[in-house]
């Protein structure tokens, strides 16, 4: 597995056939778990299809495992970015942390999709 994110809240591995590993660490780690599971839940119920779909959760080791949606995106305009996050509007959900790092860019299908939801709200 490939390391790609190792920080005082997360480390996130990318195994070889592509599923993303990611176990929370750090302040507020059980909260943050919580909350990714839940928005990923809730978007995944919703049908949107540019975020990861969660595949397993593991509350005693605060750990994820996520289908992958692909490499982070180097370079892309504030205006885009900000519409992207947008998109995630009428599934009911505000990302929070709307920030080029949490954008990747899905090569299969062309698609800019949006990871690491761990501080995301679900709207009323």
């Amino acid at each position: 597995m490939e390391t790609v994110k190792d920080t005082l809240r997360a480390t996130v591995r990318i195994s070889y056939d592509g599923r993303v590993y990611k176990t929370f660490q750090g302040p507020k780690a059980e909260e943050r778990f919580d909350n990714e599971v839940r928005v990923l839940r809730h978007l995944e119920a919703r049908q949107c299809l540019f975020v990861p779909r969660l595949l397993l959760a593991d509350r005693e080791k605060l750990s994820i495992v996520t289908t992958n949606c692909g490499n982070r995106v180097d370079h892309l305009d504030a205006e885009r970015t900000r519409e992207l996050f947008e998109e995630l509007l009428p599934f009911g959900v505000r990302h929070d942390d709307p920030e080029m790092r949490n954008v990747t860019y899905r090569q299969q299908d062309g698609r800019f999709c949006l990871i690491d939801f761990e501080f995301a709200t679900i709207l009323p």
